[in-house]
């Protein structure tokens, strides 16, 4: 991803009005689109910590982590108190068990990335929003890259993204972004 982009987008994130003293950017987008990459570039310049949606989702369960999520991490943010919350077990590929609880303290920027993270829920309550994307034969292939060496990643995969694609076309999350980038000519 091309430095300019990232300081085009620190630049619209610090000129955006906190939310309750906090400035919280979203990356959002489907599985294998670059949010990943983009948040920890963003993350450097805007020296942000991130807290990563994968530590709540699993493959089971595409959307019902949310309520965990906001009593966890973002309505304690935005009260200005740090976020405590527990993760999913790592060690339990399809993320059906939590694991250890973390904490990140209260930073006036912090980033949140990845999927239905900018969800409807979140109107309101987040500085910025940005959509990540990429054709689906691309983000496919760099899932199974990724995740390929676990026992029915294909299938799991195929199946996440029929259920990201009705989730997103009935919330209307590309829709409200701020900013959408295509990441097809992108590593």
């Amino acid at each position: 991803m091309a430095i300019d982009i990232v300081d085009q987008v620190a630049a619209a994130v610090a000129s955006r009005e906190p939310v309750n003293g906090i400035r919280i950017v979203g990356i959002d987008g489907p599985s294998g689109s670059g949010k990943s990459h983009l948040a920890h570039n963003l993350s450097e310049v805007l020296n942000a910590p991130i807290i990563e949606i994968d530590d709540f989702v699993s493959w089971d369960d595409f959307a019902g982590w949310w309520p965990r999520f906001e009593a966890q991490v973002l309505t304690p943010l935005l009260r200005g108190q740090e976020a405590h919350y527990q993760a999913r077990d790592w060690t339990d590929w399809y993320g059906n068990t939590l694991g250890e609880w973390k904490t990140q303290p209260w930073t006036p920027t912090m980033i949140f990335e990845g999927i239905a993270c900018t969800r409807r829920e979140t109107i309101g309550r987040l500085a910025y929003a940005i959509w990540v994307d990429a054709p689906a034969p691309l983000r496919l292939a760099r899932g199974l890259a990724r995740d390929g060496s676990f026992a029915g990643a294909e299938q799991f995969w195929q199946k996440r993204m029929a259920e990201e694609e009705e989730f997103f076309a009935s919330d209307g999350t590309r829709n409200r972004a701020d900013l959408i980038i295509d990441t097809a000519h992108h590593g």
